[in-house]
């Protein structure tokens, strides 16, 4: 019986530990019949060294989304791997110390800034860095949580996520007559190294198991992966500009 991604081949960014999010979603992928290839920042070395941990090893190419040079380059060197692309993950996040935790009204612009480039922007520029790779029927699928409330100490990084839920839907408008798929996975919290650096996230992850509907186990991000792989799937062909909550209901109870 062939997988949900038999013959896809995807672009994976944002594997930064076997717990992140989107390693697990690779491994999800793969063992669904995906070809993976994956992105790396900073200690190159570590995601190679975890890219071996997969089901099946897989090629790392360098991405610093920050760097043009890097975005210029990216869709000649994944070619180096793979001859066309079926879907990317964006799992890109990052915001400053002074954007997460320290009073709102306190964040400088270039912190600021740095946040909006990194976390919301970013989806737009891989994007465009991978269009040539891309054919009718792709799907591109951000990571995301939900921005329609404040959250406590979450501060500039929900206004960046604000703004990549933006951006979603203007990249699902502007890629529509390509046929290509631009979605947005909106995760309940889980136990990641990105999450460890929000402040409050112990006392997040305690109470959400106890509101959402379904429970929720944040130690646990197959539900999440899962969600991603059936979105880079054929199984959606016109859900697009869409956020799937995977996040056991809160978002339709609040906290």
């Amino acid at each position: 019986m062939s997988g949900l991604l038999e013959g896809k081949k995807l672009l994976i960014t944002g594997v930064i530990t076997e717990t992140s999010m989107a390693f697990n979603a690779a491994k999800v992928a793969q063992e669904q019949g995906a070809t993976v290839v994956l992105t790396g920042f900073g200690r190159m070395s570590l995601v190679e060294r975890i890219a071996r941990r997969l089901p099946r090893p897989a090629p790392v190419v360098e991405l610093d989304v920050q760097n043009q040079e890097h975005l210029d380059t990216l869709a000649d060197r994944v070619r180096e791997h793979v001859d066309g692309l079926d879907g990317v993950l964006h799992a890109i996040a990052f915001a400053p110390q002074s954007c997460l935790g320290a009073p709102f009204l306190d964040a400088p612009w270039e912190d600021v800034s740095d946040a909006v480039q990194v976390s919301a922007y970013s989806f737009k520029a891989l994007t465009t860095a991978v269009l040539p790779l891309l054919g009718r029927g792709a799907s591109i699928v951000g990571l995301d949580f939900d921005a329609r409330v404040a959250w406590p100490a979450y501060n500039w990084m929900g206004v960046s996520k604000a703004a990549l839920e933006s951006v979603n839907r203007y990249l699902a408008r502007d890629l529509g007559d390509r046929g290509i798929r631009v979605n947005l996975v909106s995760a309940g919290p889980v136990k990641t190294m990105a999450a460890k650096s929000i402040p409050g996230f112990e006392q997040l992850e305690e109470s959400w198991g106890e509101v959402a509907p379904l429970g929720w186990d944040t130690s646990d991000s197959t539900p999440v992966a899962k969600s991603v792989c059936a979105l880079l799937s054929d199984w959606l062909p016109a859900t697009t500009g869409s956020m799937v909550f995977v996040d056991g209901g809160v978002h339709a109870v609040g906290m």
